[in-house]
């Protein structure tokens, strides 16, 4: 049995980077306006632009990772080369996945999903994707 999962951030980011690294190459050009910000936690205001309440929010509710779609009004200019960001939290991965073999797996799991946002997937589309433990396999 592992233990308790307590990683620097300089860990986590790794762990982070490694996930990225370990993308298949043919989605590598599509990648280049994708900025990866790694945090403890979820500011109020993300978590507010991400739809969660403000009970939600007293209540602690957080976010394993989030896709944040660049949306600034164009107005006829392209911004196709201004960075979206993705978003993985630290924090929240810790407390829910104790178990240090299963939180490096959800990290990566994480990654993937907020990527899979970028390209145009939805929360559905991913369920089969989120409920199976270790999809890497």
């Amino acid at each position: 049995m592992s233990s308790m999962a307590e990683l620097s951030m300089s860990e986590f980011k790794s762990l982070v980077r490694s996930a990225m690294e370990t993308l298949p190459d043919a989605i590598r050009p599509f990648m280049d306006n994708v900025v990866v910000e790694v945090a403890d936690w979820a500011d109020d205001d993300l978590l507010a632009s991400a739809g969660f309440t403000e009970e939600e929010i007293e209540a602690g509710e957080s976010l394993l990772g989030l896709f944040e779609p660049l949306d600034i009004p164009t107005d006829g200019i392209d911004f196709t080369d201004h960075p979206h960001k993705l978003w993985i939290f630290k924090g929240a991965h810790e407390e829910e996945f104790p178990d240090s073999t299963r939180l490096r797996t959800e990290i990566r799991k994480t990654v993937v999903h907020e990527l899979a946002h970028h390209f145009g997937w939805t929360d559905r589309d991913l369920e089969r994707f989120d409920a199976n433990p270790d999809p890497f396999r």
